[in-house]
């Protein structure tokens, strides 16, 4: 078979994708992080915009301590996955999340690596949405982000650390401030808006936005500060 006539079997399948795919998953992503903003209480917001800051500031200083962690919820959330089809969730959750801490510390390198391809992942699908490119090839997006933010930890280890702190501060900043302007809008004006909710779901590009300016400040910040005291994450 010839390259030309693969290359035109190719165009014409994923010609025929429907677009409302792309556009699912990104409206799963969007309520994923709605939900979580709406449960939270204003203690519990304000605790994570706290956590937030100090991370996007200085995640570079705690990053192997973030790097467990984040693996450990990884660990959990796919023992979660596994054990609903034995049903046994909770169990698997716990040896999920146990054996990939474990891993994570001595692999600490590839540990980075994998938060750094999700967190690139989450910022080229999310620039992609936004831009209103063919949302059928939002994945192709997703996937590019991936695979650089993979290979940036073997090319510049702190660009990638600094990278998936930032982005992790950032969400949290950005959900706890979604969460104190979601209760201030239901709770305590008369009668309660929705302004909010409005911004949110009426513009693909309002959520992405906020995530990337804050990742790059955060990288910045992070760099700057490494910078001005002689010190960075170390492999």
């Amino acid at each position: 078979m010839s390259f030309s006539l693969l290359l035109a079997q190719t165009y014409h399948h994923f010609d025929n994708v429907n677009p409302e795919y792309g556009t699912k998953y990104a409206l799963r992503a969007l309520d994923f992080v709605w939900q979580q903003a709406t449960i939270l209480t204003w203690l519990q917001a304000v605790i994570g915009i706290s956590f937030g800051v100090i991370i996007l500031m200085y995640g570079w200083r705690i990053y192997k301590t973030l790097t467990v962690i984040g693996f450990g919820l990884l660990g959990l959330h796919l023992g979660l996955l596994a054990g609903s089809y034995i049903q046994k969730p909770i169990l698997c959750a716990i040896a999920g999340c146990i054996l990939l801490v474990v891993l994570a510390i001595p692999l600490m390198r590839w540990a980075v690596a994998v938060l750094g391809a999700v967190a690139g992942g989450i910022l080229a699908g999310g620039i992609w949405h936004s831009c209103n490119l063919p949302q059928e090839f939002v994945w192709a997006g997703a996937l590019t982000g991936v695979v650089a933010g993979f290979m940036i930890s073997f090319l510049v280890f702190q660009l990638s650390v600094m990278l998936f702190t930032s982005l992790s501060g950032t969400s949290l900043i950005v959900i706890g401030i979604f969460a104190l302007l979601y209760r201030y809008e239901t709770f305590a004006t008369e009668p309660p808006t929705t302004h909010l909710n409005q911004l949110y779901y009426g513009n693909s590009w309002f959520l992405p936005l906020l995530l990337t300016v804050g990742t790059l400040l955060g990288i910045l910040m992070q760099f700057r500060g490494g910078k001005g005291s002689g010190k960075g994450p170390q492999e």
